[in-house]
């Protein structure tokens, strides 16, 4: 038994310009595709060249096909655009930041978020200088904020002390370029560590202080001799 398969349709492009498609399968595989603009047949294998043949000399399903993608195909398209309003043109581009995390092995983890980006579709990709990174690669599935947007995110690991080397690439059809995102080092990365100490400490030396203050008061008062002394 065999199967046999056709597939079409149009798309509309952001800057206006329109393309189309016409092709045929057999038993899972690319038998024929058809070139729009020559109305010439293309063979996608040997198998093929007979029905290629055959459809060339009956060149009517060929001008057919084109009418079809060129008229009802765009005008249904164009339909659907226009129904669907601002749902199909809106672009909310992703606010990208990079965080570091510790790895038990001694490494480091590096966190690319992707936030209150739409439409959902989105690419994420790390890379090493001009390597793109496949392996070592840790990420989950866009997923909704809940606002009407989206998030994401793809951590990699890298050995401790190359952070800055790791450049986090995102490509969305909110951005008219591959945004590209690095880990910065803080400014003063021992600032937090001594502000937090600092505020437990002063509450427990204004304690100290009160304590200090309260005793010396009460020597200070004057000793009235008990009943009976």
């Amino acid at each position: 038994m065999h199967s046999s398969h056709r597939m079409f349709g149009c798309e509309i492009q952001e800057d206006g310009h329109s393309n189309s498609f016409w092709q045929f399968g057999y038993d899972g595989e690319d038998h024929l595709s058809l070139d729009v603009e020559t109305l010439s047949w293309i063979s996608a294998n040997p198998v093929a060249l007979a029905t290629k043949r055959w459809m060339e000399r009956e060149r009517c399903y060929a001008e057919y096909d084109k009418a079809y993608l060129e008229g009802p195909c765009l005008t249904s398209l164009h339909s659907y655009l226009e129904l669907g309003g601002q749902r199909f043109t809106r672009r909310e581009p992703p606010t990208v930041r990079v965080t570091k995390h510790s790895a038990q092995d001694g490494g480091t983890t590096l966190r690319c978020w992707a936030l209150g980006f739409y439409p959902q579709d989105i690419s994420l990709s790390w890379w090493l200088g001009e390597k793109k990174l496949n392996s070592k690669l840790e990420y989950v599935e866009t997923r909704p904020s809940g606002d009407g947007t989206y998030q994401t995110w793809m951590a990699v690991w890298v050995p401790a002390g190359n952070e800055t080397q790791y450049t986090c690439h995102v490509q969305h059809s909110s951005l008219n370029h591959t945004l590209t995102v690095s880990w910065e080092m803080p400014s003063h990365p021992g600032l937090v560590a001594i502000v937090i100490p600092l505020i437990l400490i002063l509450p427990a030396i204004g304690g100290v202080v009160s304590l200090i203050k309260c005793l010396r008061a009460r020597n200070k008062e004057p000793y009235e001799q008990a009943p009976g002394e």
